[in-house]
């Protein structure tokens, strides 16, 4: 059963990873971006918001580069307070003017002061796999002046959140292949350690499979894909998530 399982999903993933996957994707944000740092942002906010509909996300992640004069690091890193005049209004769904700039506020403190995203990743990925480098970013954002309503863009494991955004950011940002779709910009964290994103639609296709046993939705259960998939790749496990969001949003098992 797993040997057909895996043969399957592996299919699916030469179906879906590829460079026609990128224009109705929200990773086609940081597609537009060749610096490292332009990529890096862009594709931050750009996981931020991806909840609800692919073309809504997109279209307001592209609403935000473009009052970030499609320069989003040197916007970050230079903007005084006139220029942040550019963000006003900007909203979408729960997440508002005043949690952009507590984030871009933050951003600024990290790419100025510690080395970027990148490297704090890298330090709580070290201190604890993927858990510490997500919690990792939540005690560095929020380190700096937030409201409280802010953090609930920024999901923490140590709460149970399964944080599909950050780990498909993070997948985007370390997990590398030739067919040009995930960038593999950060090579001091291993694609190995990487925890599949977890949502409906990708739990719901794994149960069907039955690499998923856990009926919630959270870490435990994203933890548990996870290690059924290094079953059929250790070395690369998240590259099912193209296979689970592909099936998912296909309708592939719909009757």
């Amino acid at each position: 059963m797993l040997t057909e399982t895996k043969l399957f999903l592996n299919e699916m993933v030469e179906k879906y990873n590829s460079p026609d996957f990128i224009l109705n994707d929200p990773i086609s944000i940081p597609h537009q971006f060749k610096r490292k740092e332009d990529i890096e942002i862009s594709g931050f906010f750009t996981a931020i918001f991806s909840w609800g509909q692919r073309k809504i996300i997109i279209l307001k992640s592209l609403e935000l580069m473009n009052r970030m004069d499609n320069n989003p690091y040197e916007f970050i890193t230079n903007a005084k307070e006139n220029d942040l005049k550019q963000l006003k209004g900007f909203n979408y769904r729960t997440f508002n003017e005043t949690d952009l700039l507590t984030i871009v506020n933050a951003l600024k403190m990290i790419y100025l002061y510690q080395e970027g995203l990148e490297n704090i990743f890298t330090l709580g990925f070290q201190e604890n796999g993927a858990v510490g480098g997500i919690s990792k970013l939540n005690d560095t954002i929020f380190s700096y002046p937030h409201l409280p309503h802010s953090r609930k863009h920024i999901a923490n494991p140590i709460t149970g959140s399964a944080a599909k955004r950050l780990n498909m950011f993070l997948r985007w940002m370390v997990r590398s292949d030739d067919k040009g779709v995930d960038f593999g910009l950060w090579n001091q964290i291993n694609q190995s350690d990487l925890v599949c994103p977890l949502d409906i639609h990708s739990g719901n296709t794994a149960r069907i499979l039955g690499i998923l046993s856990r009926t919630t939705n959270d870490w435990k259960a994203a933890m548990e894909l996870t290690q059924n998939l290094r079953k059929f790749d250790h070395l690369d496990p998240v590259k099912y998530d193209f296979a689970l969001f592909g099936l998912g949003v296909s309708g592939y098992f719909n009757d």
